[in-house]
């Protein structure tokens, strides 16, 4: 059985982000076109359908690292803030790209909420396992 395990990330990224955008519980929020997606950016991102990529890196990574909660993930989207003269800092991402789009796929049944962190159900496994399956049958 292929898992997520099995097929490159950026393939499986891009391949879910495109499911996602069919499904009517992921939408970009009205702000999501203005909004950076971390103090170490210095523009919002350029790609329009930026949020469904976003939606679909993050349903791996809680697949991957779960049960795991915002503040984790914050650190894993976070970058090296460019501060001018002074030496560049780490920051965090953007928490609120990152609540919104758990919640989302809460609300599509694809994540659950315990008590130590978000992990993946078992009707978003099986989505994404199809999905990795789809692509290691397709280069094979």
């Amino acid at each position: 059985m292929t898992t997520v395990y099995d097929v490159p990330a950026e393939k499986l990224i891009s391949r879910v982000a495109a499911e996602l955008k069919e499904k009517s519980e992921i939408t970009a929020p009205e702000w999501a076109a203005f909004a950076k997606t971390g103090a170490h950016k210095g523009m919002p991102p350029e790609d329009s359908d930026w949020w469904y990529t976003r939606t679909a890196a993050v349903l791996r990574r809680v697949y991957v690292d779960g049960p795991v909660g915002v503040e984790r993930m914050r650190s894993v989207y976070g970058g090296s803030k460019n501060r001018g003269s002074k030496p560049n800092k780490t920051v965090k991402g953007s928490g609120s790209v990152l609540r919104k789009a758990v919640q989302q796929l809460e609300k599509a049944g694809f994540v659950a909420q315990q008590k130590s962190g978000r992990v993946v159900t078992p009707a978003g496994a099986s989505f994404l396992d199809g999905v990795a399956h789809t692509i290691a049958t397709e280069s094979a």
